[in-house]
């Protein structure tokens, strides 16, 4: 810069400064004072009068209790006290200097100047003062008084002090403006003390050993008392709504230390799952009684739902959008103002500015309020939804089951809801959209005339062609949700049966099936961002052709283009980006949520339960508990022949009925048409008084046993113990660490089937019902067992038997009568008595089987010696008495900041980061070129109307149109590569989990609940696959952009700087303060999700239970207090984002208005008017980049939290390899199948005891093998460790001269047979079940079928071997399931076979023949079965007797019996006595 333009400078400064009035700041600063001193007294004589109309006798117990608080000091405080104090004693300084004549004033009223001296030195000494009295109050915010007069006094300061900035070149600074410019930076602090309110104080309680803190429990113990009875966004004032103060003392905390559960208060009642499913239902009705059904149904029920807060948020979006544009309209006459600022007042000019000001404050209450609103709102939706889908799932019919399985109503859930009520955030944007435009069409017809016309109809042909691409994303959305419902249907289906697939070495398998399905989504993904990517060009580079035809068009028809209108128009064109970069997330949220809405709505149309298909009546009304009156009922009501036909049947109270039939006769199903679960076709069924219900396969909930016995009723101590003795769980409860207090692992993963068996009989014991249904609930229990079940449960005889085959009911009467019928009772009974004879007749073989030396007192004492012997034990917690209680550990959590190797691991996950730098240099280069471009116009373009152009105007357009479309292709660049870059990360991520998953020991599926899991594979990969990449790009791009901003407004006024310094100080702070609480909150809001998937989960698995027991309203209540769990720290996680963008916003702001006052206070000639207007077009913006770029950040990191936990489950410990090649067994192997057992012992963890003890022996090759003991001996343990489900911790087991633990875990498993106690059916076809991997021909299939007597059941079915297996195999019964699991090992073959149990739920007759088939098919083979029918182990070859992890016994069956002490004889000797317990009874019968 030239000396005779500096020169030039200061004269017009100097003629400004003599122009301006010198005691304007003395008079407003006078009138501030007084305003001050007056409300002060007010307040103060207000305060006192209270204090004296209150005065009481706990004045004195206050007082001591005071006296026992010490205060310590915080640096806020000490800070608040010091800038009090400076600022005081600078004023008196100053004053001390006038009354010496050594300073002198601009003002020549001395009266005004030490009328302003002299006031303000008061109000500061008030304010010192009144800090000081804070710390004896022990206040922990600043009064509200104290933080209204920093605001003021700084903004007061900051508009007086800009001259200083100018004055420097002109003379040097007295010690007045070093007192000014000293007051400033106080204020500042103290501005920043009143935004943030909290005055920091420890309040420690003291006492005569030891000082304790109180501040940091007393707000613990608050927000605890809050989070029960109290919310602090309830009981909020006005203001703090405004300016969300109300969160400040969660802040407090949470910058103290990790946040916990019981840390975050609660919501509001209005907000809870209750007070909004309430008001859901009721519009859920009005609508369908008004509309009937019809998707049309689900809109009108979610639009009256929500419309009252949607318009209360639509006003506050509508002034928001309003507001926004204030600032473009002004600009042209801020431009004109600078040029013509000899003509013009200052005070025009600052009016300008307060304008600007107003403007942006205005809109950021506003936005802040309508965002805060939105989000509140679809958190209200949401609680709404999930407990209707809830509601729904405990009502569905057995046909709506097999249409919808567990893992879609979880995506329904998880995915579909949070689209929706994603949505609602976005719903403002559709009224906003035409304010936006129709504002921004009025300032530029203004300034441009008829240019508008051109940038109307650019902008509406831009949004015209999102039209074709929308409907073309709905389609790929729709895809999306399609593949991604079969991917989870699969994994939650894999989850439940790992066990399963890791003993039949199916892994690989089904990991390979959940890859196809991923990659068909994966492709989906792709389409759909390609197509985002290529919207996203158009839209950026929107803003750029808009503003080129536009400027073309005034061109051409003669519109003069000034460098005002130009400015004006391309901050008009900046405000349409957001409306136009908004309106793809506008749409794309609007298709995914109609998608997601068509889904939920058709889900809540499916049928439900008949609800008249049972008539409840009183037990005092009649004497019939139960009474079928020609009952046809089917599962398929389309099906040609009812599941059951002709029924009828009376049951008159106090009987006993049993209910026989073969496998597949209707057994199940005629208990589930007194249920109501299966569909009435005609008929009538009446039951009398309160039922219970016990089904085939145990239903247990996570939790404790206590628990589950109780489900839901008082505890009544007497009632309790004698319900728990008469089900045998006494000594199950000694087995266990923590007694009945021990926790239940996910589906009772560490009980064993009886154990599971016997609670849900206590279940039903304990409700006191009227009626009990019980279905086949002694099949997984031994003889005395089942034996005392019968006795003290069933407490009686039975008397009338009902026998069912092909769904008829063909024989009823009494036991003699059904014998002599010969229709088929007596084969069932007959299986029975042949099982019997075997035992009998191995017996007596051995000795002499001496019936009457046996009374009643020798059954105790046998039964007293077996302590119960039970069935097989499925996890450690039965075998290992001294684990701890609780199975199933709380979810682990990352605390405080997440580690930068998160980050990287991220970053780097492709091509080794390379496309991070290129991503940021598209971007910056975009940024660039849009700086280039407009600076550019405002360069070229004349000032005036009247002024020419540095050159021709279609050049000056020419070089801009470049500079945009260079821009808009960065954009295009940037786009797919961020793509390109998330969606191969999200891949590798999610492969990386999927490996690690399957991977995994089974304790690692026996310790983790499958929501837990389920919940990564879903919502949190969903945000890899849709959000992350775009959530990190969007952090560096706000960067850019705002580095971007504050370099032009540096260029224009490089004085910026000075405020911009400590404001950006200040942002980080309050970044730093909210990031601890935030991140906290939004950890916990992850892991309170789980839950509710987790709960609802379990219910669906036992909604008939749940509606037997009429306990929906239970299980309803459960749900609404884990829906209010997680919308706690969601909501607070919300709220903490809203209180952080307003401070954010508030601080640009006065980095604006310091512009703008510096703009209009320098003098003409300093700056080129067109430069400044640019300035303020950018600092327009300000306060949405500046909120952004901190919003962005903390975003970010929010979502980097599920990249977190994708993280930890990619690393979870691995079992053994699958394949070791250097021990590859031979591909015959085992050809012999031996089984040598050597020192083995097996502990579940390293510093758990063990469970097998030295065990040595050897199972000899083409043997049959019985393994028996009672619960907790570890017959199950040792079969896993064969199948190294757990690894042996010593020793080692040797098949046929291999040592296992040296191959691999798929060539050990793939040669063994199993067929497992709990029979798994997948989804899909028989074909796929019975033949996974598609190894055996149809003949083959269809020969083992018939071997295991479903050939026949297959053949009457059209669909034959492609017969449709639903999830669970819920459509085939418990015993054809088992069937199935046997068909399996016939076609494998294997040369060692395991039976865990195998017949526990087929009938007897079906169980001779299995075992038959089991004879005659594996008669030269090993074989090794854990049985609790003792038939089924009496005629094996060798019988191991395990006892406490060591081997009790171990011979023939023949030579154990020959000792009567043994314990194998007691065991047949019980069995014999309850056989003959039996034949009495039927003699009693007859």
């Amino acid at each position: 810069m030239s000396m005779p333009f500096v020169s030039a400078a200061e004269m017009g400064l100097t003629q400004w400064l003599q122009l301006n009035s010198p005691c304007m700041k003395e008079h407003i600063s006078i009138t501030m004072q007084l305003a001050f001193l007056a409300f002060f007294v007010i307040h103060f004589a207000w305060k006192r009068l209270g204090a004296v109309r209150n005065r009481g006798v706990h004045d004195t117990e206050e007082d001591l209790k005071k006296q026992s608080i010490t205060v310590k000091q915080s640096f806020s405080y000490k800070l608040s006290l010091l800038c009090s104090v400076s600022i005081f004693g600078t004023h008196c300084f100053v004053l001390l200097l006038l009354l010496q004549n050594s300073t002198v004033p601009r003002c020549d009223s001395s009266v005004s100047v030490f009328s302003t001296e002299i006031s303000q030195a008061l109000s500061w000494l008030i304010v010192s003062l009144y800090v000081i009295k804070i710390k004896e109050r022990r206040l922990l915010e600043f009064p509200w008084m104290l933080r209204t007069w920093w605001l003021f006094s700084f903004i007061l300061s900051l508009t007086f002090t800009a001259h200083f900035i100018t004055a420097k070149h002109h003379k040097p600074l007295g010690f007045k403006d070093y007192a000014d410019l000293t007051s400033l930076v106080a204020s500042l602090f103290l501005v920043s003390l009143s935004i943030r309110g909290n005055t920091g104080l420890h309040l420690l309680e003291s006492t005569e050993e030891v000082t304790e803190p109180l501040l940091l429990c007393s707000e613990t113990e608050q927000i605890k008392r809050k989070s029960s009875s109290f919310s602090p966004y309830g009981n909020a004032t006005l203001f703090q709504r405004i300016t969300f103060s109300w969160i400040n003392p969660l802040f407090s905390l949470g910058y103290k230390k990790p946040l916990e559960k019981d840390d975050v208060p609660n919501i509001d009642v209005e907000d809870s799952a209750q007070t909004c499913s309430q008001a859901f239902d009721k519009n859920l009705k009005t609508t369908i009684e008004q509309e009937g059904p019809g998707r049309a149904f689900f809109y009108k029920s979610v639009l009256r739902f929500v419309w009252k807060k949607a318009a209360i948020n639509a006003v506050f979006a509508v002034v928001n959008a309003s507001t926004a544009y204030i600032g473009p309209y002004l600009i042209n006459d801020f431009v004109v103002f600078l040029t013509e600022k000899q003509d013009q007042s200052l005070n025009y000019g600052y009016l300008l500015a307060l304008g600007f000001l107003s403007a942006k404050i205005v809109e950021t209450v506003t936005q802040r309020q309508w965002i805060f609103g939105a989000r509140q709102l679809g958190m209200r939706l949401r609680a709404a939804l999930i407990s209707h889908i809830y509601q729904k799932g405990l009502l569905l019919s057995s046909q709506s089951r097999q249409s919808h399985t567990s893992g879609e109503i979880i995506n329904y859930m998880s995915v579909d809801v949070q689209r929706i009520t994603d949505f609602i955030w976005y719903v403002n944007n559709i009224w906003m959209l035409p304010i936006q435009i129709s504002a921004a069409i009025f300032i530029l017809q203004k300034h441009l005339g008829l240019g508008a016309v051109a940038a109307l109809v650019t902008t509406l042909m831009v949004m015209a062609c999102n039209y074709p691409l929308t409907r073309i994303q709905r389609t790929y959305q729709s895809d999306i949700m399609n593949a991604k419902d079969e991917r989870m249907k699969a994994t939650s289906e894999i989850l439940k049966n790992m066990k399963i697939l890791k003993l039949q070495a199916w892994d690989n398998q089904f990991l390979n099936k959940v890859k196809r399905l991923r990659k068909k989504e994966y492709d989906c993904l792709w389409k759909s961002l390609r197509l985002q990517a290529f919207t996203t060009f158009i839209l950026w580079g929107a803003p750029a052709l808009i503003s080129v035809v536009t400027f073309v068009t005034c061109m051409l028809i003669g519109v003069k283009l000034t460098s005002g209108a130009v400015l004006s128009a391309l901050a008009t064109f900046q405000m349409l980006q957001s409306p136009i970069f908004g309106l793809p997330d506008l749409l794309s949220a609007l298709v995914q949520s109609k998608v997601s809405a068509d889904r939920i709505a058709s889900y809540l149309q499916q049928s439900e339960t008949q609800k008249d298909a049972v008539e409840y009546l009183s037990k005092d009304d009649t004497e019939l508990s139960v009474e079928i009156e020609n009952g046809a009922f089917s599962w398929e009501p389309e099906a040609s022949r009812p599941t059951l036909d002709e029924i009828e049947l009376r049951v008159k109270t106090g009987m006993k009925v049993a209910i026989c039939g073969a496998v597949g006769s209707g057994k199940s199903s005629l208990l589930s048409s007194i249920l109501g679960e299966i569909q009435k076709l005609r008929g009538t069924v009446r039951v009398s008084g309160k039922q219970a219900y016990v089904p085939q396969s145990p239903w247990i909930l996570t939790g404790t046993i206590r628990d589950n016995i109780l489900f839901g009723s008082i505890y009544e101590s007497e009632k309790y113990e004698r319900t728990v003795k008469a089900c045998a769980l006494i000594k199950d409860f000694e087995l266990f660490s923590n007694g009945d207090m021990t926790e239940i692992g996910e589906r009772g993963i560490n009980m064993s089937g009886g154990q599971k068996q016997r609670i849900q009989i206590a279940r039903a014991v304990y409700q006191d019902a009227d009626v009990y249904l019980l279905d086949d609930p002694f099949s997984a229990v031994d003889a005395h067992t089942g034996r005392q079940l019968f006795e003290e449960c069933l407490m009686g005889i039975l008397k009338e038997k009902t026998v069912m085959q092909n769904g008829r009911v063909m024989q009823a009467g009494k036991f003699q009568e059904l014998l002599t019928q010969n229709i088929g009772f007596e084969v069932l009974v007959g299986a029975h008595n042949e099982a019997l004879d075997s035992i009998l007749s191995i017996e007596k073989s051995s000795r002499n089987f001496k019936e009457e030396a046996k009374d009643d007192d020798d059954t105790s004492a046998i039964a007293e010696s077996l302590q119960t012997q039970r069935d097989s034990e499925h996890n450690i917690s039965t075998e290992n008495k001294k684990k701890e209680a609780k199975l199933v550990q709380d979810e682990e959590t990352e605390k405080g900041v997440i580690g930068k190797e998160v980050y990287l691991a991220y970053l780097r996950t492709v091509k080794g980061g390379l496309l991070v730098p290129i991503i940021i240099l598209a971007q910056s280069c975009f940024q660039m070129l849009q700086i280039a471009s407009n600076y550019w116009m405002a360069w070229t373009a004349p000032p005036t109307a009247e002024s020419k152009p540095k050159m021709s105007m279609d050049k000056i357009l020419l070089v801009y149109a470049l500079l945009a479309a260079g821009s808009s292709l960065c954009v295009l660049a940037r786009t797919i590569l961020v793509a390109i870059g998330g969606l191969s990360t999200a891949e590798k991520f999610f492969s990386r989990m999927l490996c690690s998953i399957f991977r995994a020991p089974m304790s690692f599926f026996d310790s983790t609940p499958t929501g837990r899991i389920l919940n990564r594979v879903s919502t949190d990969q969903s945000v890899l696959d849709l959000e992350m990449a775009i959530k990190l790009g969007w952090c560096a791009f706000s960067i850019i952009q705002i580095v971007g901003t504050i370099f032009v407004m540096s260029q224009v006024a490089w004085q910026v700087c000075v405020i911009f310094i400590p404001v950006a100080v200040a942002c980080v702070f309050y970044q730093r303060y909210y990031t601890p609480t935030a991140r906290e909150l939004s950890r916990m809001s992850g892991v309170e999700r789980a839950p509710i998937l987790h709960h609802f989960a379990e219910s669906l698995a036992g909604a008939t239970t749940i509606r037997a027991f009429d306990q929906r309203d239970r299980f309803i209540s459960s749900n609404l207090t884990l829906i209010d769990n997680h919308s706690r720290p969601w909501f607070h996680v919300a709220s903490a984002m809203e209180w952080l963008s307003f401070r954010l916003n508030l601080l640009s702001h006065f980095v604006f208005a310091f512009s703008l006052v510096l703009l209009v206070t320098l003098p003409e000639g300093v700056i080129n008017p067109s430069i400044a207007g640019l300035g303020v077009t950018y600092g327009l913006s300000l306060n949405v980049l500046q909120a952004t770029v901190i919003w962005n950040i903390c975003n970010a990191e929010n979502k980097m939290i599920s990249v977190e936990r994708i993280l930890q489950y990619s690393k979870i410990p691995s079992e053994a390899p699958l394949v070791v090649d250097a021990h590859k067994p031979l591909d015959n192997w085992p050809n012999v199948g031996s089984i040598v057992f050597r020192d083995l012992q097996v502990r579940y963890a390293e510093h758990f005891p063990a469970v097998l003890k030295n065990i040595t022996c050897e199972f000899p090759g083409g043997k049959k093998i019985g393994v028996v003991g009672r619960t907790g001996s570890g017959k199950s343990t040792l079969i896993q460790a064969l199948f190294r489900i757990v690894e042996p911790s010593q020793g080692t087991i040797v098949i046929d001269n291999v040592d296992i633990t040296k191959i691999g875990l798929h060539d050990l498993r793939s040669r063994l047979g199993i067929i497992p106690q709990d029979p798994a059916l997948f989804d899909g076809t028989v074909r796929v079940n019975l033949d996974p991997l598609a190894q055996y021909t149809d003949q083959e299939l269809w020969e083992a079928l018939d071997k295991c007597q479903l050939g026949d059941v297959l053949r009457a079915k059209d669909e034959k071997l492609n017969a449709t297996v639903v999830e669970n195999g819920d459509n085939w019964s418990v015993g054809q399931r088992q069937l199935v699991c046997l068909g399996r090992v016939l076609l494998k073959k294997s040369n060692i076979l395991v039976l865990d149990e195998a017949t526990a739920s087929v009938d007897s007759a079906t169980d001779g023949v299995i075992q038959k088939i089991i004879t005659q098919e594996f008669k030269d083979r090993t074989v090794v079965t854990i049985a609790h029918r003792i038939h089924t182990v009496i005629e094996s070859d060798l019988v191991l007797v395990l006892s406490d992890g060591r081997i009790a016994e171990f011979d023939s069956p023949a030579k154990l019996l020959e000792r009567e002490d043994s314990f194998f004889s007691k065991l047949i000797k019980e069995y014999s006595m309850r056989s003959k317990h039996f034949t009495g009874s039927n003699n009693l019968l007859s």
